[in-house]
Formats: structure tokens, C-alpha cells, sequence
């Protein structure tokens, strides 16, 4: 055909360009345009500050204010506070303690074979057991300890001694009749010179004698036994 060209040679016919349209401003919102008077809008009136009397202020705070927020302290319980507590252990009434000093002796002999023996003896406890230990007894007013070691030895064992050296002395406590007794025994290495046990006084239920190895292990209390242990080294 002519005057109209094939239909692949046909173009698009030009798109037309949108036009926008102006957005519309909220009010109050935006640049206020030019020649336009934004109007003012009537300020709040203040209102005046209530004047405070200076006499109802503490440190900055109304006496009211004052007493509401101050807090009241609760008073200390009688008693001793803290010490009071319920379920306190209250300390133990202290006994009254006393001091005595006594003295004894280890009493040995030796047999035909050379073996050495010992004399112990034996008394009841509170608990009704037979304690095996060394004869002492109480030093009295104007008396040594030498001699009141060959004396308590006598009587309670019915036996005479003769000192030959010093072992020492052990300390222990003990409570009678509700007095703490802090006791300190001074004891004697001595020799059987003579003597019958049957010949003795009725504070003590028996007495024996034991070969040495065997003593070091009858006697009841510790601190006899280190004395054993002492006669045993200077009879070797």
C-alpha cells in the first residue's frame, strides 16, 4: 500500500507525560508562602508562684513534707540486741578451780632372773571400774615431796621404799564436787626394802605386782604411764 509502510514498520505512538498536580499542605504544616502573615497564637498567662513562708521550710523541705518522710527508729531490745536472740546459748556458770600437789613413786624389785616388777594400785572410779595406777597422795604443811612420797606409798601399799631418782611430775585436771582440781603429782623411782601389802589402809581395793612391760600397759591414766616409760629407761 501506498503512503503507510509495512505494519513491522509501524512505531508506538509517543507516551504523554503525566502532569502532577500540586500536593495539598495541612494546615500549620510546611513553609508558609510568601506574602502570607502566619497568625500568633495568644500566649497562656503565667500564673504567679505562691509565695512560702520561710518558717514552714527545713533545709529545703516543708515541715509537713518533714515529718511525712522522716522515718522513726524502732527502739533497741532489751536485753543486750543481737545477745537476746531467741535460742541464745547463755554461758555456763564457771565453776571455782583449785590448785593441789601431790607426790609418789614407782615401787620396783627385781627377781632372781633380773627382771624387773612394779607395784600398782587399784581403786574404784565414779563409774564403778576397777583403774589400775601409782600410789600417791597429798603433800602435807611442812613435809617434802621425798617425804611424802615414801609416806603415801606406805600406806596405801603397806610397803617401804627407798628413793633412788626424780621422774618427773604429771599434770591433769579434774572435776569433785563440782571444783575444777588442777593437780600436779611429783613421782620417785624407788626400791622395795620391806614391807607387807596386807599391812596398808582401805583406800585402795588391791594391790599386785607386775612385771614392767606389763605395768606400761595396766595403768589406767596416760600421764602415770609416760612415768613408767621413765623408770623403765633407768632400770634397763
Amino acid at each position: 500500500m501506498t503512503g503507510e509502510g509495512a505494519p513491522e514498520d509501524r512505531q508506538p505512538p509517543p507516551k504523554r507525560a503525566r502532569r502532577r498536580r500540586p500536593r495539598r499542605r495541612k494546615p500549620g504544616g510546611g513553609a508558609t508562602p510568601a506574602g502570607v502573615s502566619t497568625p500568633v497564637k495568644a500566649s497562656t498567662p503565667v500564673k504567679a508562684s505562691t509565695p512560702v513562708d520561710a518558717s514552714t521550710q527545713t533545709n529545703g523541705v516543708s515541715k509537713g513534707t518533714h515529718k511525712a518522710t522522716t522515718k522513726k527508729r524502732k527502739p533497741a531490745p532489751a536485753g543486750g540486741g543481737k545477745r537476746a536472740r531467741a535460742g541464745a546459748r547463755q554461758p555456763r556458770p564457771r565453776i571455782p578451780t583449785q590448785r593441789e600437789v601431790s607426790a609418789g613413786g614407782v615401787l620396783y624389785r627385781r627377781a632372781d632372773d633380773g627382771s624387773v616388777e612394779v607395784v600398782l594400785a587399784s581403786r574404784r572410779t565414779r563409774r564403778g571400774d576397777l583403774a589400775w595406777g601409782l600410789a600417791k597422795g597429798g603433800i602435807e604443811p611442812g613435809e617434802s615431796r621425798e617425804e611424802a612420797a615414801v609416806r603415801e606409798v606406805r600406806e596405801e601399799t603397806g610397803l617401804d621404799a627407798a628413793i633412788e631418782a626424780d621422774l618427773g611430775d604429771t599434770k591433769y585436771i579434774y572435776v569433785w564436787e563440782d571444783v575444777r582440781i588442777r593437780k600436779t603429782v611429783h613421782f620417785f623411782l624407788m626400791r622395795f626394802v620391806g614391807g607387807d601389802i596386807g599391812d596398808r589402809d582401805d583406800e585402795m581395793e588391791e594391790i599386785r605386782w607386775f612385771p614392767l612391760e606389763r605395768a606400761l600397759k595396766r595403768a589406767a591414766y596416760r600421764g602415770e604411764r609416760d612415768v613408767l616409760a621413765r623408770a623403765a629407761e633407768l632400770l634397763a
